[in-house]
């Protein structure tokens, strides 16, 4: 048992707990923690490694007197240990014979709690909470990611509104971190080359439940000055900075889990951080004897890559002149030509010039992807269609997985007492059964308010708290600020806008008509605040505009007391934001977000949507949980889109949201707000959460590609082999491959067209060159006349083998009948097909009639 804290031997557990992130979705273990000194719990950022190294010998000799404590503390303990040794998890039960193939999940960022400051925003969050999951359902699982000294900046507003940066040094000591150490009780040492020398960096061991998150540090004692600064902070320094932060995460990462004896069946990148990881799987298998082939099928058949990223700017990409400094020394370890090594991550930007992108190179190293909402994966098809030549849009292997939360993470505490008293205890192994949260239309609506109106009040307690601190940071300057104690009314609709802040989530839509939001905000009877949080990239000046903005609004008549700004938006602010507001809203630039996580973790606390149809909304939205702003149309015209959406966002204040919210029965309560709360928590806690979220994963991509790789190294790699053979047999043929109409009556125009529920029988003839029949799918496809992309509104069908022609010709023939609501032409096409493939188009051959 862990006792590097010199605690009292009942206390013990604390240290075990405190080393082990589960304390951060256990609301009892950080109840003790708070309980031992509550201002050194405050002071310490809840971070309980740091509160027992610096807690008072004589306070500990007290805590191990008290009784209760103890007993509530070997309570926790109990609770924890069977938690952690619990063999028969989801997906133990679901699949006992893969329980001990490894998934490696590569990530930049991890936000978990506050205690391990390794996030930026969504995407950090994300994949905490992916982590946590991992653990709840038992995964074989482990995470990769850099140990930040500085992690993300601190964000601090001046009294005219700006933002200010700046960093501060973690000490590791202090961090929920163990650092890995060899049979000889040193640390475990790995290292990547850098250009002309090898960067070395250790290895840190946060545990999170069940599973390991393991963070590299290049500060070692083996590198220069300038390589221990690598890892500084997250997404900060130069393009070398980042090129070689993201050549460690990939290619180091790889190299620290082979040290560590962790041989992992199947890879996750999350995002084009870690798609370097890819290379230097590749140069395993040929370091082993492996021909590039056959290397690179075995790495696409097991990696998986998750792009967050529906702005191609925002996707990370070299010039070629860096990728050849860093990169000139590999890829003839690969037996490439420098043009092949380009070519798999050559992109043309937007502007017709050529870089190396990361996401491309994921992708052409990958046979499982995705984009995390149902939208987004459509936004994706069509972004990265030029890697998919032939292919119909709708048919490009990009998938996709919507993003949830860990929902025990985000519950207020409050709410889980609720949940406790009325759903019973089980409810935490009910997150996924979708049936079962109907019950929380039984609550009695006066308990269901009384509990959000109490999480309410101490959330504008406690975020007044942080605005006071922000307000005497200005020590007597002028700032224009109203005072704390007159702002964050408990008993006013309360609005929160908190995100990263970039110029298409449009964090002032809502201003552009001045004069009819001030009359919103100051209606006599039913006033309205709007709290808002958020941080801008460091080297985002436009952002940072957004920033100052709503900070002059704060200041302004009509706004001033009714407009908040809450600085250092993180999980500390976001918990009680998500938590104590009445309505979220999000006005992203449609379809630009590509999930979105921070409203779903709004209903589980009692609070409703206000949104745009972009990210998770549409999947979400049913018409009785929240409300909608605008439509679902992607607009060319941004100010036309601006002005669509601010009207109707007005419309909704004004017509549904605040009349709803003020508006209350012979009881005095708003029954009509709290039916729309209840069905809002009813409907989307189990669809958006990462339980349902990652065991989508383990279904749609973590199984199948386990047993793909599993397949694949049987008897020597047999059937890995035998499938190049076919895929090489393929290639070769390809070109020869020919469609053809078999009667020549078919190729009239006219016959090519199907009047609404018009039937025919279709004959085509396939050259299929020294292919078999049986290696080749033919379709017939119908297309509605009216569609304005080819390829789009597709009916298909397969077409039957008919037999042999003539000579290599071969007859397919389908009968068909076409919708009765249009006219539609059809076509015809060939792919290969074979048992072994993940995703019809995985070869990326394709043929058509025409």
């Amino acid at each position: 048992m862990e006792n590097r804290f010199n605690l009292p031997d009942n206390l013990k557990p604390l240290g075990e707990l405190a080393l082990n992130l589960w304390f951060s979705w256990n609301p009892d273990a950080r109840r003790l923690f708070g309980e031992m000194d509550t201002e050194l719990w405050r002071t310490k950022g809840k971070n309980p490694v740091a509160m027992l190294r610096h807690i008072k010998p004589e306070r500990l000799q007290e805590l191990s007197a008290n009784a209760d404590f103890t007993d509530r503390l070997h309570k926790v303990y109990d609770r924890f240990q069977n938690y952690v040794n619990q063999n028969q998890t989801r997906f133990h039960k679901s699949f006992p014979h893969l329980k001990n193939e490894v998934i490696a999940y590569f990530s930049a960022e991890y936000g978990i709690n506050e205690a391990l400051p390794n996030y930026a925003g969504g995407l950090g969050i994300l994949s905490g909470d992916h982590c946590k999951t991992a653990s709840d359902l038992g995964l074989p699982f482990v995470a990769i990611g850099l140990m930040y000294k500085h992690a993300y900046f601190t964000q601090a507003i001046d009294t005219e509104g700006n933002q200010t940066e700046y960093y501060k040094a973690l000490d590791l000591n202090e961090l929920p971190i163990r650092l890995v150490r060899d049979e000889n009780d040193q640390p475990l040492l790995a290292s990547v080359p850098i250009i002309d020398h090898n960067v070395y960096f250790q290895i840190w061991e946060a545990k999170v439940g069940r599973i390991s998150l393991y963070l590299l540090d290049t500060d070692v004692d083996q590198n220069q000055q300038e390589d221990r600064e690598i890892i500084h902070s997250l997404y900060g320094g130069s393009r070398d900075t980042r090129i070689r932060q993201e050549i460690i995460l990939g290619i180091g990462g790889l190299r620290a889990l082979r040290l560590m004896g962790i041989n992992p069946r199947v890879f996750h990148m999350n995002e084009g951080h870690s798609a370097f990881l890819g290379l230097e799987r590749l140069f395993e298998y040929m370091n082993d004897g492996m021909n590039f082939p056959a290397a690179l099928e075995l790495v696409r058949a097991t990696s998986l890559f998750t792009t967050h990223t529906p702005i191609p700017e925002g996707n990370e990409a070299f010039e070629f002149d860096m990728m050849e400094r860093y990169f000139r020394n590999f890829w003839p370890e690969l037996e490439m030509s420098e043009r092949f090594f380009f070519d798999l991550g050559r992109n043309t930007n937007v502007h017709q010039h050529e870089n190396f992108s990361l996401t491309i190179l994921a992708l052409n190293l990958c046979s499982m992807a995705n984009g995390v909402s149902k939208l987004h994966g459509e936004v994706s098809r069509r972004m990265w269609q030029g890697i998919y030549p032939g292919v119909p849009t709708d048919e490009i292997p990009i998938g996709y997985v919507t993003n949830g939360i860990h929902t025990e993470t985000w519950l207020h505490e409050d709410m889980i007492a609720l949940f406790d008293e009325y759903l019973g205890p089980d409810w935490r192994q009910n997150i996924q059964n979708k049936t079962y949260w109907d019950r929380v239309l039984e609550i009695p609506d006066q308990v269901f308010w009384d509990t959000v109106q109490s999480i309410k009040k101490k959330t504008m307690i406690h975020l007044r708290e942080l605005y006071r601190k922000q307000l005497s940071r200005y020590d007597g300057q002028a700032h224009g600020y109203p005072a704390a104690e007159e702002i964050l009314s408990p008993d006013m609709l309360t609005i929160g806008f908190a995100r990263r802040f970039a110029p298409y989530k449009r964090a002032t839509l809502l201003f552009r008509e001045s004069e009819r939001l001030k009359h919103i905000l100051n209606n006599t009877d039913r006033p309205v605040q709007i709290i808002f949080s958020g941080k801008a990239h460091p080297h985002n000046d436009a952002g940072k505009d957004l920033v100052r903005t709503i900070n002059h609004f704060a200041k302004e008549g009509g706004y001033r007391g009714k407009i908040i700004f809450i600085e250092d938006y993180g999980i500390d602010v976001s918990k009680a934001l998500v938590a104590g507001v009445d309505v979220w809203l999000n006005t992203p630039r449609r379809p630009l977000e590509a999930s979105g996580t921070s409203g779903q973790k709004v209903p589980i606390n009692g609070g409703i949507n206000l949104s745009v149809l972009d990210g998770w909304w549409p999947e979400g939205f049913n018409g009785q949980n929240g409300w909608t702003i605008g439509h679902e149309i992607d607009y060319q015209d941004h100010a036309l889109q601006d002005e669509i959406d601010s009207k109707s966002l007005y419309e909704r204040l004004e017509r549904d949201v605040v009349p709803l919210f003020y508006q209350k029965d012979a009881d005095g309560l708003p029954s009509g707000w709290i039916a729309m709360a209840k069905e809002s928590l009813r409907s989307l806690l189990t669809e958006f959460s990462t339980h349902t979220m990652v065991w989508n994963y383990v279904e749609k991509y973590y199984v199948p590609g386990m047993r793909r790789g599993l397949h694949y190294i049987e008897d020597e790699n047999t059937s890995l082999y035998s499938f190049l053979r076919w895929k090489n047999r393929i290639n070769r043929h390809w070109k020869s491959v020919r469609l053809s109409l078999k009667e020549e009556s078919y190729r009239a125009v006219d016959y090519r067209i199907f009047s609404p529920g018009e039937r025919k029988e279709i004959s085509v003839l396939v050259d299929i060159s020294s292919l078999k029949p049986e290696e080749l799918r033919v379709e017939l496809i119908l297309e509605r006349q009216d569609s304005i992309q080819k390829h789009r509104h597709m009916e298909i069908y397969p077409m039957g083998l008919i037999g042999q022609y003539e000579g290599q010709k071969y007859e397919y023939k389908a009968l068909v009948r076409a919708n009765t609501d249009g006219s539609y032409r059809f076509n015809c096409r060939v792919m290969p097909t074979h048992g072994d493939l993940f995703h019809p188009q995985e070869t990326r051959q394709i043929k058509w009639l025409d």
